[in-house]
């Protein structure tokens, strides 16, 4: 082996353990599209999707036919609808509300339970997310910063994603992004949380970070606006850790 071929390895080598190797498309593409192309999701979900990338994100996250999925504040329904296909009949979605939600903020919830295109969808309201059984993913958009809201933490729902994996399952969390070092300063005014903070937090809470990938990442945000602003056109992260 030349030298020069021996330094390239090296280098290759010294890189790959410095940079975390983003994981990519290793969902089931055909169960993918298939669950973007579904009937029966809402025209309003659909003309999110350019700026939500659903496809990616389930691609990003391993999502395949027969998982068992944790999905924790699911708000309207969009994400959950997507993943009740791709997971089909010998799958199952568990979607977590805390206890203490209000029954408005649930009934926006009725259309995809009452539905039977629907009926591997299940609810659980309880303090924290508790699965009748392991599952393969735990999965979170757009919502980690309120764990956070008014001084909460989210030390809770982290052990109790942890604790609701299988051994070498997944925990999937996507939200927009605050200015990196602010920490938890924006949770509340703004909706955004400082990625490397949401790292720390669910390392610490004994998971291992598998990867990121900046399928939802915008360099024109700069950080300083409402979520709500800007709708879908946020500078997201999305991380991903293994149990």
């Amino acid at each position: 082996m030349s030298k020069a071929w021996m330094i390239a390895g090296a280098l290759a080598l010294a890189g790959a353990a410095m940079t975390p190797v983003p994981v990519l498309a290793q969902g089931n593409k055909a169960a993918i599209a298939a669950a973007l192309a579904d009937k029966e999701r809402p025209e309003a979900d659909v003309s999110r999707d350019a700026g939500r990338k659903p496809g990616e994100l389930l691609a990003f996250a391993g999502v395949k036919p027969g998982m068992k999925v944790g999905e924790l504040l699911p708000g309207g329904g969009y994400f959950t609808r997507i993943l009740s296909k791709a997971v089909g009949p010998k799958g199952v979605v568990y979607i977590w509300m805390p206890a203490g939600t209000s029954p408005e903020r649930l009934a926006r919830l009725d259309t995809i339970l009452k539905n039977p295109a629907y009926s591997n969808v299940k609810l659980l309201v309880s303090e924290q997310i508790a699965p009748p059984e392991k599952v393969d993913l735990i999965w979170t958009t757009q919502n980690y910063h309120d764990l956070h809201h008014t001084g909460k933490s989210p030390e809770p729902t982290n052990a109790a994603a942890l604790a609701a994996l299988k051994p070498g399952g997944t925990y999937l969390v996507s939200d927009h992004a605050a200015k990196l070092g602010s920490g938890t300063a924006d949770t509340d005014a703004l909706h955004r949380i400082d990625p490397e903070l949401v790292k720390a937090e669910v390392v610490k809470a004994g998971f291992k970070f598998a990867g990121e990938s900046k399928a939802l990442a915008n360099g024109e945000d700069d950080h300083t606006k409402k979520v709500f602003d800007l709708h879908d056109k946020t500078d997201q992260f999305l991380l991903k850790f293994t149990k």
